[in-house]
């Protein structure tokens, strides 16, 4: 999933954002107020982790702001200040979760998922279609038990494809969900992505297809 990391400590944004990556998301990185407000504006982003302590516009008022907009993006708050009503003033200000640091890394990954579940609708576990199996937690998928092996964009693919099992999703809205801001994917290569799942999901009791003019659909092949 593609999150937005708004946090002005260089280090810690460095470390957030590779351990995000490697767990699967792509990652865009916002380092003071303004900046996010500007990307949260125009951008689609199925989370964002927020640092309260931001140069040129706290995250008080980024919230805030998103939230007059009618954006309901999950929002995860990190914040330095332990004190009761901070925490309080944040989820009334729309927060879904917050986190004080300092933190363990699996405790926010943790928090990240439920987050990203509830969006989705979807409850704690793995996610099966078919003879497939897909634990988030691990990054591993499965065809009845047996290992698939995927590269890192395939996989971004199938898990936008899972969690939307059964609805049409578009190029567009899988290309937002899987690249930075400072990455590019044409619509071939998407294509190309697409093809590979296929042929590796042969037997899996999963098909993708093509609906014209909507995008993709991931669901189970009553054929297989």
């Amino acid at each position: 999933m593609r999150l937005l990391l708004v946090e002005d400590n260089p280090e810690l944004a460095d470390w957030l954002g590779r351990a995000l990556t490697a767990a699967g998301h792509a990652v865009d990185l916002a380092r003071d107020g303004v900046e996010a407000d500007q990307l949260l504006a125009y951008e689609p982003y199925a989370l964002v982790i927020l640092d309260i302590g931001l140069p040129r516009l706290d995250g008080f008022e980024v919230l805030k702001r998103l939230r007059r907009r009618g954006n309901r993006v999950p929002v995860l708050v990190l914040t330095a200040q332990s004190g009761i009503d901070d925490r309080v003033h944040g989820l009334d200000l729309g927060a879904d979760d917050y986190l004080g640091k300092p933190f363990e890394l699996a405790e926010l990954e943790a928090r990240t998922r439920a987050l990203l579940r509830r969006s989705q609708g979807r409850e704690a576990g793995p996610l099966g279609c078919g003879r497939l199996l897909f634990e988030p937690q691990a990054r591993r998928v499965t065809v009845a038990g047996a290992p698939l092996a995927l590269t890192p964009r395939e996989l971004a693919v199938l898990e936008v494809l899972l969690y939307r099992q059964g609805k049409p999703v578009t190029k567009d809205t899988l290309a937002e969900q899987i690249v930075r801001l400072d990455q590019d994917l044409s619509p071939d290569a998407m294509e190309i992505y697409v093809h590979r799942l296929r042929k590796k999901l042969a037997g899996s009791g999963v098909r993708i297809a093509t609906l014209r003019g909507l995008g993709y659909l991931l669901d189970v092949d009553d054929a297989a």
